[in-house]
Parts: C-alpha cells; structure tokens; sequence
C-alpha cells in the first residue's frame, strides 16, 4: 500500500483503485476528538480521482468509543448547535463522497463511533462488534447524525430502546436487525472489506454514483417525484458507454455470472 498524507489520528494509504483510512487513536479506543473529525473530514475531500472504494477501519480492539468526552466542555446554545453541525458536515462528506465507503467494525462501535459507522454504505462487523448510545444515560443527546440515520437502519423504536434503557447489540443481534450487512469471524473484517470494495470498484462509476447520491434521496421523495427521478437516473445511467459497453457482454454470454 501507499500511504498518503501523514496524519496525527489517521493512517491512510491506497492501494490501485482502493482507499483505506484507519482511525489510529488506539489508547483512546479511537474516541473522536475535534481534531480527529476534522482531520477524517480532510481524508474525505482529499479523496484521489482514481479511488472507487474506500474502507474504513481501526487500529486496536474497539471500531470507536465516540465522541471524545474530555473535550465536551461546557459551550453556550450557539457553540452546542455549531459543534453538532460540524459533525453533521463531516459524516455528510462520507455518505455523499466521491467513493462508496465501507465500515469494518470490530469492538466498541459506540456514540459517535456509531454515527460514523451509520454515514458508510456498508458495514462489515466482526463477531466482537458491539453497539451503544450511551448519550441517554449521560443525560446528553447524539449529535451527529444518529436520529437522521440510524432510525432508517434499524427503526425509530429500536433506537428509542438504545438510548432510553442503555441496551447495548451484539453483533449477531446488529446483522439481524440491519446494523451490519456482514457478520464475520475475529479478525475477518478487513478482508471480507476489501473482497466487497473490489466488486464495487468493478461497477461503473456511474452506478455506483447513482447508489450512493441518488437512491438515498429518490427514497426521501414522495411517491411521483421518486419515480420521475428513478426514471431519469435510468435513462442517464444506460446512456453511459460503459453501461452500453457492458450489456452487449451481457447479450453475448461474456458477462460475470451472478454469485449465488
């Protein structure tokens, strides 16, 4: 792998068509500092053009405590409310970036660890994994994301259960419920990762992009909108030459069989 900018709280290097960016906080348990978000926020916009996949990933035994809790501090309502947009422009990045992004989680995915991991279109958990919203019981509220996304995972009431009793998912319970899509063995992740990151960077970019930054959106519209602009990604998506390209291997027997 090569490795690219040299960070304080990330390892992040590429390899061909692949990103990998590592939170490196391990004797925090990759608890997220002011300085750690910004400096997953500059890995994220500093994206190579090359990179059709990318795959997030920790070094040590935890995926991530959350947010660093030394650093919450007493802030007026303004400095509250600009703190949790900050979060929210970061885990925006992720999820609407120039590449898919994969999570692999093992140990504590827990706070804001879970709303970074909720930001990826993907997640890989191994059989450690663990998830928490310990904010209820801290008499404080998530602020990055959590209400947005994890309800639409795992269900409004399931999160109300979560933060309301202190519940914590294992990792089995998480893949039946959708918190993870894969469940792997210890120490497993990263390759079951990397095997998924490499089918999608086969995909057209354009495919690709139309999963990540158009079905999200298709799914909040009302019923006539979504259709009109399912119809017209359609369209776009089948005009592209690699798509015409790849449907004349199709007709001719030369495609990839599907994996069943």
């Amino acid at each position: 792998m090569e490795p690219v900018t040299p960070y304080k709280y990330l390892e992040v290097s590429s390899e061909h068509e692949l990103l990998y960016i590592k939170l490196n906080r391990p004797e925090k348990r990759n608890a997220i500092s002011d300085e750690m978000l910004l400096e997953i926020e500059q890995a994220f916009t500093a994206v190579p053009p090359n990179i059709k996949c990318i795959l997030v990933h920790a070094e040590g035994n935890h995926f991530s405590a959350g947010l660093d809790l030394s650093e919450l501090t007493e802030r007026d309502l303004t400095g509250g409310i600009s703190h949790s947009r900050m979060w929210h422009r970061v885990m925006d990045q992720i999820q609407f970036g120039r590449a898919p992004v994969i999570a692999v989680i093992r140990g504590g995915c827990i706070g804001g660890g879970l709303e970074l991991a909720s930001a990826c279109h993907i997640r890989v958990a191994e059989a450690s994994a663990f998830y928490a919203l310990p904010e209820g019981q801290r008499g404080i509220y998530v602020g990055g994301g959590a209400s947005l996304r994890l309800p639409k995972l795992i269900g409004v009431s399931r999160m109300t259960d979560m933060m309301i009793t202190g519940r914590v998912i294992t990792a089995v319970e998480g893949l039946q419920i959708g918190m993870s899509q894969y469940l792997t063995g210890e120490g497993e992740g990263l390759g079951k990762g990397i095997e998924l990151a490499r089918k999608i960077a086969s995909n057209t970019s354009m495919t690709n992009f139309a999963l990540t930054q158009v079905l999200p959106r298709i799914a909040e519209l009302p019923h006539d909108q979504a259709l009109l602009m399912e119809s017209l990604m359609a369209a776009i998506a089948q005009e592209a030459p690699e798509a015409k390209d790849r449907l004349q291997q199709f007709l001719k027997g030369n495609a990839p069989k599907l994996n069943v």
